[in-house]
């Protein structure tokens, strides 16, 4: 391009003009592009220049060397139009720009600019990474209100890549509570001043405790700011001012994730989450919601307690329903909460048996007691606790003594120190030791009911040892062992005693098998006595009746035979009968007509009538010859 200057034959500048119009003498706001161009060579002389560059990813800032002056309070020249982005600079001054830095930017491209009526500074445009975020301070524009940190939002200056819109629709000088997100944008970094800030990241396990540092006032009896809805978890800062978000502390909490968060806005606190564990509760005090009333704090204390309180006892002594502030009824139960410790605070307590010792270990907090017995000895006592504090209970537990440390160090310890000391002080030293199960379950039932009122339950009261002064155990073991030898001894003459009868004993046993087979003996023969018994009485009896059945038979056989022969005799006559009969008797062989045996009165004699009866009888004899008898005598050898 060619800048040309007017020598001659023109009308001189006005004052405080630096270019010159078409018609004036000196270097003229018009340039000449590219071509051929007829001049009088005397009237104009040329340059060369080259164009106005701007790169990709860069952004051209312009400052107007002349122009009208920008009114005051003003730090940028105001837009006009019809320039074509600065280079036409007649009509720039034609239109009233004003000199001084411009709100236009020029972006990438080459321009013809006249270099004697306009400044052109190249910048990088405003690249916001990922995870990052643009606070931006606006270099003119209205002044902020008194109370307000930030400029509000204003609409239509498209990420502030509009200086001109901005200025327009009342945009504000200074911090502004637009962010620029992640991203490139081609803004006039004369007028807004852009500083990249990381975004706000909760990572996980973690909260975000958010502190608002413009907004309206809190109330003097607030703590926390009273949550608002629609601001997208703080990231539209605007919608938070409109809803009337106030400044400090705020309810609402950031939960893991990365927030695009204005960091002049708010500030952001990590804090890590409440974890409740199993066997445990969260006793929750509430810094928030509605104050309850005196004669609330009284009405709740009463039914907590049974008690009628007065003003300053209420004030301290009270559980509260949700939605009042004060320590909460309803108490958390295992798991992992998202739980604002600036508006709640937990106490976590534990509803498991909890056991508090006191001995000699290295391990533990409390001494071994020392207490003194009735009859001045000292004592050491070792005593394990066991308490258990129900969930439903805990809040009230806290509300009397606050923590289960409070509850160890200035209830349970003293009170079992005490009971102690009272209990040991009505025996003697000796009592107090053989008495120890009931010791122990005096302190229990004392501890069980002084507990009650903490709303603490007491499992156990456990005597773990006693140790009494070692003279005075010395004596004791020694009247110990003397009565045990007294007992050593008669119980030796006992064992002799015992020894004596034993071996009677034994000796008996020795015997035990003959005892027990003459004793057998006897049995049996008592058995086979009775057997033999049994056995006569049996054969006497069937001898009996065979012989009654035998008679009976004989009886009527006798009448029959009678009958018969009363008939035969009737028939026959007696003479024939009794021939009758005399033959049956032969024929039946009771009647003999020969002898049996034949002795001859030769040889034989004696000897032949033994053999004689031998065959009779059947009996087997030899057979000897004999030679025939010259006699036979009849004689009938029976």
């Amino acid at each position: 391009m060619a800048i040309l200057e007017r020598r001659w034959f023109g009308r001189k500048m006005p004052q405080g003009r630096v270019v010159a119009m078409e018609d004036e003498v000196g270097i003229q706001a018009r340039t000449l592009g590219p071509g051929l161009h007829f001049l009088i060579p005397f009237l104009y002389t040329a340059q060369k220049h080259p164009f106005v560059e701007i790169k990709d990813g860069e952004v051209g800032m312009v400052e107007s060397i002349d122009g009208i002056p920008i009114p005051p309070g003003r730090i940028f020249a105001q837009v006009v139009e019809g320039h074509n982005a600065f280079q036409d600079g007649e009509l720039f001054l034609k239109n009233g720009g004003q000199k001084g830095p411009q709100i236009q930017i020029l972006p990438p491209g080459k321009y013809r600019i006249n270099p004697f009526q306009f400044q052109v500074t190249t910048a990088s445009a405003v690249f916001i990474d990922k995870g990052r975020v643009g606070v931006v301070t606006a270099m003119d524009g209205d002044n902020i209100p008194a109370g307000r940190l930030l400029g509000q939002s204003v609409k239509g200056h498209s990420n502030f890549e509009n200086g001109q819109g901005f200025l327009e629709k009342g945009g504000q000088k200074g911090p502004q509570i637009d962010i620029l997100q992640p991203g490139t944008y081609r803004i006039n970094t004369n007028l807004f001043r852009v500083e990249i800030h990381e975004a706000t990241v909760v990572p996980a396990s973690k909260i975000g405790l958010v502190t608002a540092l413009d907004g309206a006032a809190l109330p003097e009896s607030e703590y926390i700011a009273k949550a608002v809805a629609g601001h997208d978890d703080y990231q539209d800062a605007q919608k938070f001012l409109v809803a009337g978000g106030q400044r400090g502390p705020q309810l609402d909490v950031l939960r893991p994730g990365t927030y695009y968060v204005n960091p002049l806005m708010f500030k952001v606190e990590p804090d890590d989450v409440a974890v409740v564990e199993r066997g445990q509760v969260a006793v929750v005090i509430s810094n928030v919601g509605e104050e309850p009333t005196e004669e609330m704090k009284r009405r709740l204390t009463a039914s907590q307690t049974g008690e009628v309180a007065d003003a300053d006892e209420a004030r301290e002594r009270y559980v509260v329903p949700k939605g009042y502030r004060g320590i909460q009824e309803e108490v958390a139960g295992p798991g992992r909460y998202y739980l604002n410790k600036r508006a709640f605070i937990p106490y976590i307590i534990d509803t498991t048996n909890i056991t508090i010792d006191w001995d000699n270990s290295a391990e533990t907090r409390f001494d071994p007691l020392k207490v003194i017995s009735k009859d001045g000895f000292p004592i050491d006592v070792s005593v394990k606790v066991v308490v258990r504090v129900r969930p439903d209970q805990a809040p009230y537990m806290v509300a009397k003594v606050g923590s289960i440390e409070n509850l160890i160090l200035h209830v349970i310890h003293p009170m079992i120190d005490s009971s102690f000391r009272n209990q040991a002080s009505s025996t003697s030293a000796m009592n107090f030791l053989q008495n120890r199960q009931e010791e122990q379950t005096r302190a229990e039932d004392r501890a069980r009911l002084s507990l009650e009122k903490y709303h603490v339950e007491c499992v156990s009261v456990l005597i773990c040892q006693i140790n009494l002064p070692q003279e005075l155990m010395e004596t004791q073991t020694k009247r110990i062992i003397a009565e045990q030898q007294k007992e050593m001894f008669a119980m030796q003459q006992e064992a002799e005693a015992a020894r004596i009868s034993t071996e009677k004993t034994r000796a008996t046993a020795d015997q035990q098998g003959e005892l027990v087979k003459a004793e057998i003996g006897v049995k049996v023969a008592d058995q086979q006595k009775q057997r033999t018994i049994v056995l006569a009485q049996g054969d006497a009896e069937g001898v009996r009746l065979r012989g009654e059945g035998e008679a009976k038979k004989i009886e009527a056989i006798g009448q029959a035979t009678a009958e018969a022969y009363r008939k035969q005799n009737a028939a026959l006559g007696q003479q024939a009968i009794t021939a009758i009969e005399v033959i049956k008797k032969i024929a039946e062989g009771n009647i003999r007509v020969t002898p049996d045996i034949l002795v001859s009165g030769e040889k034989g004699g004696l000897l032949d009538v033994l053999i004689a009866q031998m065959v009779k009888k059947g009996t087997p004899t030899m057979t000897v010859a004999e030679p025939p008898a010259k006699v036979v005598t009849e004689q009938a050898v029976s």
